[in-house]
């Protein structure tokens, strides 16, 4: 990328963090979805200005030939549709040529949530005589009572938790906050965590959530040790993090809660995203109305 290139998609992702509030990890996206464009522009012998829409089919053509998800594609052209719309906003150059591309179709994937008793038996496994143990049955405890995502689970701090009034304010997605109960059992658990270990969390500029090293835990950290405990109680597949904050949305909702309570507990803007739970609890209804009705 020539200098000026370089400058100018830094002061694109400066644009997202500061204005649009975006989220360090979809910056990360940006960049990455960006950076492959770029690369693949420079090598066709096109200035990232003069790029017109059949040089962005041939990029899409090539994504395509890697056999990459609708997913992961319709990504990659949304990242690039916004990075042209901001040159074009900068007035260095007149048209989108993202703009007319067609995002592939997406099919709605049905979020496959763990069973009430497996979510029980996963949080019966850490060893809480151990330091480490009862972090990881807090950690659980407060992301299955919370629905929170993993990313604020582990850049939650000592501050945000009020243990009196059971309730954690949650930093979710472009900044926003939302304070969500967090229930006894989880209040119970977080006390004996901050009991044994804030003295050493102070020193880590007060995050609730550490490792051995004394260093913020990390989302792939708590990856590996929702695996060991899924392991140890025999749950196949082993579910991620990400299964637990389903399976908070789908048991609330079979236990008959309000679609837009919901919906303000996970942090979503829009309502259809938290939709697509209601699919998992009809079918758990349907399972059970097999199951008991005589005509079943």
């Amino acid at each position: 990328m020539s200098v000026e290139v370089d400058l100018i998609f830094d002061q694109f992702l400066s644009y997202l963090k500061l204005e649009k509030g975006f989220s360090s990890n979809s910056i990360s996206s940006y960049r990455t979805d960006i950076t492959q464009f770029l690369q693949f522009s420079k090598q066709s012998g096109v200035d990232v200005y003069h790029v017109d829409t059949p040089v962005s089919n041939r990029f899409i053509k090539q994504l395509n030939s890697k056999r990459l998800s609708s997913k992961s594609i319709a990504r990659k052209i949304s990242s690039l549709r916004q990075f042209y719309m901001y040159l074009q906003r900068q007035q260095l150059i007149s048209d989108n040529p993202f703009s007319a591309v067609v995002l592939p179709k997406l099919s709605r994937s049905v979020p496959k949530p763990m069973s009430e008793q497996q979510v029980d038996m996963l949080l019966a496994q850490p060893d809480v005589r151990s330091v480490l143990g009862l972090r990881d049955k807090a950690m659980l405890e407060l992301m299955y009572a919370t629905g929170m995502r993993v990313s604020e689970l582990v850049n939650l701090k000592v501050n945000q938790i009020n243990l009196n009034q059971g309730v954690v304010r949650v930093l979710g997605k472009g900044g926003k906050e939302r304070l969500v109960p967090m229930g006894e059992e989880s209040a119970e658990w977080l006390q004996r965590h901050i009991n044994v270990s804030l003295s050493v969390m102070q020193k880590n500029s007060g995050h609730l959530f550490i490792n051995q090293k004394a260093s913020v835990m990390t989302r792939q950290a708590f990856w590996y040790r929702v695996k060991k405990y899924a392991a140890l109680a025999g749950i196949t597949p082993a579910p991620s993090p990400h299964v637990l904050r389903h399976s908070f949305a789908t048991h609330l909702l079979n236990h008959s809660a309000d679609l837009r309570v919901v919906q303000m507990l996970l942090g979503h803007s829009d309502l259809s995203t938290t939709q697509i739970y209601t699919f998992v609890a009809k079918e758990k209804l349907k399972q059970i109305h097999a199951s008991h009705h005589p005509r079943g």
